[in-house]
């Protein structure tokens, strides 16, 4: 295990929903959060109907960023169709896009994964009647699958997990009660909680969200939507110390 115990500082964000009228409209954060920060995490929801287009131009504001970038897709990234050539023109401009694959940066490693739905401890949807419904919870499974076996590649003391979904009810608290379970997944805490070593998480997508929670094992979460931050920060991203 790497024993680097040099603090780093993250900035992190979510739901930034890039439309193709956005040109420019982020290009002075991000140079402000390369001043600001050691890493940048990028919490899905980058675009706004996942095309290509909303991708570049994001993308042109993303090389303005000098420190380096890990990011998850959101489930509006999907909408278009082409989640794999957005996240192409993301790894293009830099960022290192998690899920299949965990990094190491500054001696903190980063792992991540989109998420999915089906809601939080015994509001969780299990995987028993219709097949429609087995192949649903399954999705959800694959996802937790995936953040598992990322922070699972992780040898260092210090890790951050990195979401759209949130793995936690107590970071939605604000959004009404009966889109809970369309927020996130209690499948996501559980495999975050299966290690010591994970020392924060970070998601979007509950724009009227609570912006921190824990796991059931106590581990720190940070709902990093743009909309939840700026009210509580005056400022659209989170700075977290890791």
């Amino acid at each position: 295990m790497s024993e680097n115990t040099e603090t780093i500082t993250l900035a992190a964000i979510g739901d930034l929903h890039v439309t193709e009228t956005c040109q420019n409209r982020y290009r002075g954060m991000f140079a402000e959060i390369s001043e600001a920060a050691d890493v940048l995490a990028l919490c899905g929801d980058l675009t706004n109907f996942g095309k290509v287009s909303e991708a570049e131009i994001l993308a042109e504001d993303l090389r303005h960023c000098s420190i380096p970038m890990v990011g998850v897709l959101g489930n509006h990234d999907f909408e278009f169709g082409v989640p794999d050539e957005v996240l192409r023109i993301f790894q293009q401009a830099g960022v290192t896009m998690l899920g299949e694959q965990a990094t190491m940066i500054e001696g903190v490693g980063f792992a991540g994964a989109k998420g999915f739905i089906g809601g939080f401890g015994r509001g969780e949807l299990g995987p028993f009647g219709e097949q429609a419904i087995k192949i649903f919870v399954d999705e959800a499974r694959e996802e937790a699958r995936k953040l598992e076996n990322g922070l699972r590649s992780l040898r260092t003391d210090r890790a951050v997990a990195v979401l759209h979904y949130a793995p936690i009810a107590e970071t939605v608290e604000g959004e009404p009660l009966e889109i809970y379970p369309f927020l996130g997944s209690s499948r996501l805490a559980n495999a975050i909680d299966r290690f010591d070593n994970v020392k924060a998480v970070v998601h979007g997508h509950a724009h009227r969200g609570a912006y921190s929670g824990h796991t059931p094992g106590g581990v720190p979460v940070y709902n990093c939507a743009q909309f939840v931050v700026e009210p509580a920060f005056g400022r659209p991203y989170a700075l977290l110390e890791v």
